[in-house]
């Protein structure tokens, strides 16, 4: 390169920013599935299938639809949800199969970014991070052809947001616990699948945390008037699974507490660009459930316009790609120096996160030593807080240094006869016996 272009070089990278400070929308392209569903009101019984499609699965023995169903968000309104749906060929046992439901990790808060929009969903888990990984983004089902050669059904939701229409409620993990509840309901409306009532729900990262919240949410899994009423959570597994509220220093919410909240999570999520972009998605997120926060209330007047046009159009991979490119190390500048409104944000986080409740069935979470993108204290602080409330809680090391993205196909031969004792009514051993 001549030092004429060098300069040029230099001169342009230089003011980027400046140019991606004024961001331009384009809609997010869909397939044509989901975008006649973000046509549909979403109105109508929790579960209640308004659209479905047969698509073909690789697993043997097995058949698969993709779907779009009712639910609602942590504030009580009406979503639509869309999610795949996988289950075994021929006639169920007289009291249906068991329902195995799958909530997905981070993939991003843009409308194309649910698992099931890619060309072949219906298969076992495919990660992005790993050897093997084929995809922009991860999707699958974890330990889907043994879970169809025992006989149960598997539904995995995309969260309401993801191709269903609306706003991502990122980290919402009450929203993201209904979406994974109703999925249930929806599984066993679908007449096809046989489905019965007995259910377990099991997730990573984002979806660890629907998990956890789901496990404290009797009143919403107990309700009538849906399109399968009747549903039985019998276990829930959580794969390095997130809850923010477990981390809120003791005491009342003041703002000294808020402050210390809010700049904890800036801390612990802004080492790196993949970690800001999470961070990025949870603010970008949080005003769909909450409407009275602001996105720059936490980002200045051009950081909130970027953010907004980088998490609104692009999936995880591809935003904190867009991040590094347009700022390099200084992501950082996109951020307020102070936020305003913390009480208000910490509020919402804490009524987002996991409900401080016992949960109605036993908890089992697996995580990894070397799991820098999801805190393992999260995991430990809630275990000792269910133990408190009579819970009961198991929270297992995985062997060797597994990273986040190691913990899925790691954690899976331990899990799997874990979900087949609980299914077979096997009594769960006292997670909270063990100091």
């Amino acid at each position: 390169m001549s030092p004429g272009s060098r300069a040029a070089f230099v001169v342009c990278f230089a003011i980027l920013p400046a140019f991606v400070s004024a961001p331009s929308f384009a809609a997010v392209s869909l397939p044509r599935f989901y975008r006649e569903v973000a046509k549909i009101a979403p109105h109508g019984k929790l579960g209640h299938i308004v659209k479905q499609e047969k698509i073909t699965t690789p697993i043997a023995g097995a058949q698969a639809w993709r779907i779009a169903y009712v639910s609602s968000d942590s504030g009580g309104r009406e979503t639509i949800v869309t999610a795949l749906v996988i289950a075994p060929v021929g006639k169920p046992p007289a009291a249906g199969r068991p329902v195995v439901a799958w909530a997905h990790g981070t993939t991003g808060a843009a409308e194309n970014c649910g698992p099931s929009q890619v060309p072949n969903p219906a298969q076992p888990l495919n990660e992005y991070f790993l050897i093997g990984g084929n995809s922009w983004t991860d999707y699958g089902v974890p330990a889907a052809a043994e879970f169809i050669d025992s006989g149960y059904v598997l539904v995995a939701t995309d969260y309401q947001g993801l191709g269903g229409g609306g706003r991502h409620q990122y980290m919402v993990s009450v929203t993201q616990a209904r979406d994974v509840i109703d999925s249930i309901r929806a599984a066993g409306a679908l007449k096809d699948t046989g489905a019965g009532k007995q259910a377990l729900i099991y997730g990573w990262s984002q979806g660890g945390g629907a998990v956890l919240a789901a496990a404290g949410m009797a009143d919403y899994i107990a309700r009538t008037g849906t399109a399968f009423d009747g549903i039985h959570l019998v276990g829930f597994v959580g794969l390095a699974p997130a809850d923010v509220a477990v981390m809120m220093p003791p005491g009342k919410l003041d703002e000294d507490s808020a402050n210390k909240l809010i700049g904890g999570l800036r801390t612990t999520f802004s080492d790196n660009v993949f970690q800001f972009a999470h961070m990025a998605m949870t603010f970008w997120a949080m005003p769909a459930a909450f409407p009275d926060l602001k996105l720059d209330d936490v980002f200045t007047e051009d950081g909130a316009k970027v953010v907004d046009a980088v998490i609104g159009n692009k999936c995880m991979h591809a935003a904190a790609d867009t991040f590094s490119t347009a700022y390099g190390n200084n992501y950082g500048s996109l951020l307020q120096p102070q936020p305003a409104n913390a009480v208000g944000w910490a509020k919402a986080l804490l009524q987002g996160s996991v409900p401080p409740v016992k949960p109605v069935a036993p908890v089992i979470i697996y995580w990894g030593s070397k799991d820098v993108t999801v805190p393992p204290i999260m995991g430990q602080l809630y275990r000792a807080q269910m133990c408190k409330l009579g819970g009961n809680v198991t929270r297992v090391e995985l062997p060797g240094a597994q990273t986040h993205y190691t913990t899925p196909p790691v954690a899976e031969p331990l899990y799997v006869p874990w979900v087949k004792d609980r299914f077979a009514g096997k009594p769960a051993a006292d997670g909270c016996a063990v100091p």
